[in-house]
């Protein structure tokens, strides 16, 4: 076979979807690095803009105020599934993009339209420069961010389920608690105007409730290797 055909077959774009909860992050990163691919954590960018409004004093419940700061910040995505990094003006935001602060406000951000053009804008950017393929895991990649993506899963499970392990993330987290926020950030991403959070069509649906992480990687690994191989 040749290497023109091999490196066609290996860039392959997969979009991966879904509530928080369901084994995005784990399973795009391992996918992405089993079969040698890049790996873009879209949410992390919206996190980290929603960092730069708060660290910036803008204030983040009025959506005009965001809209006219939204070009600001310099966000730049590393894209290794080893190593994900992610800076806002030069500073790593690794850390700082996962407070509760960030959480509680990052839904309310991402959906201004002004902050979704650019950051999407930014995504398919990267996604484009990913010349060996890549796993790009959001809410709104196979829908809107890429719908022309060669694969798109949509994650699933129940809000049971993913409270669990978020709240085994978490030391000292409350599951009720917990369970009613992810309830709570399903509704206002479902919900939201722009590019809302939704299974695309031609979307394989994966319900990961009963899984185990690695039951999951290995189902995306092999329907990734399907989709190389019909290519």
């Amino acid at each position: 076979m040749s290497t023109t055909v091999e490196t066609a077959r290996s860039s392959v774009i997969v979009a991966i979807d879904g509530p928080s909860g369901t084994g995005k992050s784990s399973t795009s990163k391992a996918v992405a690095a089993a079969l040698g691919l890049s790996y873009l954590d879209t949410g992390a960018q919206y996190r980290a803009i929603t960092w730069w409004m708060l660290t910036n004093g803008i204030d983040v419940s009025n959506p005009e105020e965001i809209a006219t700061a939204a070009a600001k910040p310099v966000i730049v995505s590393g894209t290794d599934p080893a190593a994900p990094t992610i800076t806002v003006d030069g500073e790593d935001a690794s850390g700082p993009i996962r407070t509760q602060e960030v959480t509680s406000n990052v839904s309310a951000v991402s959906a201004v339209p002004e902050v979704r053009t650019l950051i999407t804008a930014l995504q398919r950017s990267i996604a484009a420069a990913a010349t060996g393929g890549i796993v790009v895991e959001g809410r709104d990649i196979g829908t809107t961010v890429l719908p022309d993506a060669d694969l798109k899963i949509f994650l699933t499970a129940s809000p049971e389920a993913r409270a669990a392990r978020r709240s085994g993330e978490v030391k000292g987290s409350d599951l009720t608690a917990t369970r009613e926020a992810l309830i709570k950030r399903d509704a206002a991403d479902s919900g939201r105007k722009t590019s809302p959070l939704a299974k695309a069509d031609d979307a394989v649906e994966v319900d990961t409730t009963e899984l185990t992480l690695q039951q999951v990687i290995e189902c995306v690994v092999t329907l990734v290797e399907g989709k190389r191989v019909a290519a």
